[in-house]
């Protein structure tokens, strides 16, 4: 089905018309929004061609915390928009990749610092077992992302600006815990993903016992999960209808910091694919190195058996544009609903 440009027009404003009295009645002080957890609309908003700004929106949420990118404008104007409405802001500035892009890094640092952000967020891999063919392209890899924040960290030290850096299905908790105490720096520290590592068969409760002395911020979300014949899918799902112990994570990680942020980040998409029975899934751990033992293998599929899907994963292939930003919609209503009843604070 084919949207014409004044439907899409329509849709972007209808659900956010219904949440507008949201942020002046309740708003969530330590909760916000991540761009990924917004597909949908932000696709919505490109093919509509009608201007779509992440703050006024997670604002119209009743969000207290948005996480965005550097602003085309002048870095004033959207550190007076995110006071005005009393938000917190975090920002994504990328990270050096080689020595020569250190300056150009630091300049954006300084403007991250000039909008306000209270801290800044990278992810700095995809997802391992699809983007290497062998252990030591995985390792190479992971030697140049230490290499990165080795430049990055005296930048972030000068302008005395925390960098969060997300779990993002690149390493295991105990690989990247490691590397950070190696670090060894108040600067970098965590954006600690909730369910990412499930991709790689870790107990969540082990990725969190690993990560939460770093965790500076999160993305907050619920994980449901089947089997497949290669495998298992993975799916983010409305918080509260996944396997997360949702409620006992996030008293942990306020422990830590009881105005940690928490960013949204309820991706509506087809499941992930994790192909664990396949040889290419493999290739990437060492025993040595990078280790994955074959009991949390086994913990994972027990996990998967006996907390079978309370709904049909969520899958956009096939809807329209239209449904597709429904579903989205719906699912953001729902996680935002459950926020407000169990996790606010």
């Amino acid at each position: 089905m084919n949207v014409s440009r004044r439907e899409m027009i329509s849709l972007l404003g209808a659900a956010a018309t219904t949440q507008l009295k949201a942020a002046d009645a309740n708003p969530l002080r330590n909760i916000g929004g991540a761009p990924a957890g917004f597909p949908v609309r932000f696709r919505a908003a490109r093919d509509s061609g009608k201007p779509f700004d992440f703050v006024d929106y997670c604002h119209s949420l009743g969000l207290g915390v948005v996480e965005t990118r550097l602003p085309q404008g002048p870095p004033a104007d959207l550190r007076r928009k995110v006071e005005s409405y009393g938000m917190r802001l975090i920002l994504d500035v990328g990270f050096p990749r080689a020595e020569d892009e250190v300056a150009a890094f630091d300049t954006r640092v300084k403007t991250a610092k000039e909008c306000g952000a209270i801290s800044l967020h990278a992810a700095m891999t995809g997802r391992r077992y699809e983007d290497f063919r062998t252990f030591d392209a995985f390792k190479t890899s992971f030697e140049k992302n230490q290499k990165s924040i080795e430049w990055a960290e005296p930048i972030l030290r000068k302008h005395q600006l925390r960098l969060g850096l997300e779990n993002h299905k690149g390493w295991r908790s105990a690989e990247q815990a490691a590397w950070l105490k190696r670090v060894s720096s108040e600067w970098v520290g965590v954006h600690f993903d909730y369910g990412n590592n499930l991709s790689l068969c870790e107990p969540p409760d082990e990725t969190l016992r690993n990560l939460l002395p770093y965790a500076i911020s999160a993305h907050l979300k619920d994980m449901a999960l089947e089997m497949y014949e290669d495998g298992f899918l993975l799916s983010e799902v409305p918080l509260g209808e996944g396997v997360l112990n949702l409620k006992d994570m996030t008293a942990k990680l306020r422990t830590k910091d009881p105005n940690m942020p928490l960013d949204l980040e309820m991706i509506t998409r087809d499941p992930l694919k994790i192909p664990i029975f396949t040889d290419g899934y493999w290739v990437t751990f060492n025993n040595a190195y990078s280790p994955l033992p074959g009991e949390d293998v086994a913990r994972t599929i027990a996990l998967i058996m006996q907390n079978k899907p309370k709904q049909p994963l969520p899958r956009v292939t096939g809807l329209s544009h239209e449904a597709q930003l429904k579903l989205e919609d719906e699912c953001i209503t729902k996680s935002i609903d459950y926020a407000r009843r169990n996790l606010a604070a």
